[in-house]
């Protein structure tokens, strides 16, 4: 079914009117049922209910000629089916909505079938997605950058010169990549000594959250073969909300003159569904003019972002329901994904199907859009109301909840929640 009958579309599975997943979004993630021992499996989300892809692949139903046959979605992640690129993420996106909508039998009067394939949310456990091999982190909102500039520097120049002419990054730490809902020890390290003091040794006393989007790489490149800027959007299957978890104080000791390391490495938390760049396409928008223009590897023809509204929400230990702490929203980003990708293979850099890279933290301009801790409570100088109690940065106890979902004139396309809980530090 085309895209363009996107209003009409309607699934025959019951979906309600505030749900993140219509048939408009179909995300892509790995589920377990609960209480089984066999392998995870791929899936979509449809309402409340995911769509076992393996099952709708052992009944034949994948038959265009790309996923015909193919054991892409018999594998316990999706690497395999991001590797084989947008023209069989087409073909599997068609396919699915043709079975699921309403006007289709072939899924809503097989009640055998139907059971086989369509698997109440309660009745699974999410798994993370993909085999994560690289992860980069790059610093592409203006506003924290400039906010973050202004804490630890001082007004005279809160951004460096090169930030606006290519997007900074780093080498994040792939292994700590966890699902969302996965508990999060406080970590220990080193910060800043006082005086003359040594420095402090022991539990991060300055946690922070990170509101950031992750994207996941299709298909790669060879080494010391660049990505165009103009093809990268080939290369990028979506997107997933992303909670870098931050200790402020690591971080602040052991940045200079290497950038983070230990601050950012004990856990990156993702949310699983994978919300494809073709369901996004809808809520694209032009991204900020940039100045000075960029060099000509990064002069894309197509300069996109996406109005996609982000929050954070906090509950504390002690209270029954969480309190929002920030809105902010992925249009806000200066270097796009496509920027972000090009530059990453500019020097040869070959990227791998499953490869991730964020965004850094997705800041609006007004303080209530701030996208971490450090920006909301300047540093700890002041602090920001979480219910009926106050923080200026995390506590043990403290549940995170970052969520994300574009609105469109009758349906929505949602990411669902990241969540983690902080835990205290080991003795």
């Amino acid at each position: 079914m085309a895209e363009g009958s996107r209003k009409q579309l309607r699934s025959f599975v019951e979906v309600g009117r505030d749900s993140h997943f219509p048939i408009q979004n179909l995300p892509f993630g790995v589920f377990r049922r609960r209480g089984a021992t066999g392998p995870p499996r791929p899936a979509v989300a449809i309402g409340d209910f995911a769509l076992d892809l393996a099952a709708v692949s052992d009944a034949g139903l994948f038959d265009g000629p790309l996923l015909a046959g193919s054991p892409c979605f018999r594998q316990e992640t999706l690497n395999m089916f991001l590797g084989m690129g947008r023209p069989a993420w087409k073909e599997a996106r068609a396919t699915l909505q043709r079975i699921l909508s309403a006007d289709e039998s072939v899924l809503r009067d097989n009640e055998a079938l139907r059971k086989k394939c369509i698997v109440p949310m309660s009745d699974i456990e999410m798994l993370l997605p993909i085999t994560v091999g690289d992860y980069t982190d790059f610093f592409c909102s203006v506003h924290h950058a400039r906010n973050c500039g202004f804490i630890f520097r001082g007004p005279q120049t809160p951004v460096n010169p090169n930030w606006f002419h290519l997007p900074i990054g780093y080498h994040g730490r792939a292994s700590s990549v966890i699902i969302s809902g996965t508990d999060i020890i406080r970590p220990r390290g080193q910060g800043h000594p006082t005086g003359d003091s040594q420095p402090y040794f022991g539990p991060s006393k300055k946690l922070d959250f990170e509101l950031e989007m992750a994207a996941i790489v299709g298909p790669g490149n060879e080494l010391g073969k660049p990505i165009d800027i103009n093809d990268a959007e080939e290369h990028i299957f979506g997107l997933m909300i992303m909670n870098d978890w931050s200790a402020r104080d690591i971080q602040a000791w052991e940045t200079i003159p290497l950038g983070p390391f230990l601050g950012k490495s004990f856990s990156t938390t993702v949310s699983p569904w994978i919300v494809t760049m073709d369901a996004l396409k809808p809520f694209a928008c032009d991204a900020p003019k940039q100045e000075p223009e960029p060099l000509p590897y990064l002069a894309e023809k197509n300069h996109v972002n996406y109005d996609i509204p982000l929050e954070v929400w906090i509950k504390p230990k002690e209270q029954s329901e969480p309190s929002i702490v920030t809105k902010s929203n992925f249009k806000h980003l200066y270097w796009t994904l496509t920027q972000q990708l090009a530059h990453q293979t500019v020097n040869g850099c070959n990227l791998r199907p499953g490869d991730m890279f964020a965004t850094g933290t997705l800041s609006g301009p007004e303080p209530e859009s701030f996208g971490c801790l450090l920006e909301l409570t300047w540093s700890g100088q002041k602090e920001i109301p979480v219910g009926n109690s106050t923080r200026k940065f995390l506590e043990d106890g403290d549940e995170v909840i970052l969520t994300a979902c574009c609105k469109g004139e009758d349906y929505n396309v949602g990411f669902g929640t990241c969540t983690g809980k902080v835990l205290p530090a080991l003795p």
